[in-house]
């Protein structure tokens, strides 16, 4: 203890600070280690960014393993989304997604098989949370997605959404390409696509995302009645049925 002591008292201001700083900073790893992996466990996609219209980064902690907010705020569905079921449907799966997350693609199987499971008792409604520091090329792929809705509407963009998904060898210089064999018009798609046409609408789902809670990718929120229930994560097929069950019963 002595020895300890000696130690410290013997030690300039400057190099106490400097002691004092790198345990700090210690301390601070190994408590942010911990946090990322328990959200890596729990099945999702981490970033400490959020988008702006530049494809920049700001400073922004995007957690999906931190505490969902007590009221959710949610912009309600409208004609502006696109959704994969009945629009009458009671209940609706709000997804906030990056089409590079791996979690991501997990969990969009799991949403196309729910989907086809409930047909009539549920709609799974897409909106873009692309993480630029992770997935820098996400926020592009978004707005071609966009493109190719505004252009053949629903029927088109789930399509080409899924093949995104699903298709990792799909380079950015092919996306064109790649829409057009949905049936839209190739040249239209590039005016759109070039001229940051659907920059905005990504960029405010990404801020909705935000809003709602989502700190990290796949992050959803299902709506029933005047409940909003948060998902974090891509939690695995039968723990979201169990929920959907839940509330239909």
């Amino acid at each position: 203890m002595d020895e300890k002591k000696n130690f410290f008292e013997n030690l300039s201001s400057k190099s106490a600070f400097k002691v004092g700083l790198l345990s700090g900073l210690a301390i601070m790893f190994v408590i942010g280690f911990f946090i990322m992996l328990g959200f890596v466990l729990k099945g999702g996609d981490f970033a400490f960014a959020k988008n702006n219209n530049n494809d920049d980064n700001a400073a922004a902690a995007n957690n999906n393993n931190a505490a969902a907010p007590t009221v959710i705020e949610l912009k309600d569905v409208n004609k502006d989304d696109w959704m994969r079921g009945d629009k009458k449907a009671d209940l609706s799966i709000v997804e906030f997604s990056d089409i590079d997350c791996p979690y991501c693609v997990k969990f969009h199987e799991t949403m196309k098989k729910l989907s086809e499971e409930y047909k009539g008792k549920i709609n799974w409604v897409y909106r873009h949370f692309p993480l630029t520091s992770l997935h820098p090329n996400a926020f592009k792929k978004a707005e071609a997605t966009e493109c190719v809705g505004s252009l053949g509407g629903n029927d088109k963009f789930w399509p080409f959404l899924d093949k995104l998904v699903e298709d990792k060898t799909i380079t950015m210089d092919k996306l064109g390409e790649v829409a057009a064999t949905f049936g839209v018009s190739a040249t239209k798609f590039q005016e759109c696509y070039n001229g940051g046409t659907m920059t905005s609408k990504v960029q405010d789902q990404a801020d909705q995302a935000v809003k709602a809670g989502g700190r990290g990718t796949p992050y959803s929120v299902i709506v029933f009645e005047d409940q909003k229930i948060p998902i974090n994560g891509a939690l695995p097929y039968e723990q979201v049925k169990a929920q959907i069950d839940a509330l239909l019963k």
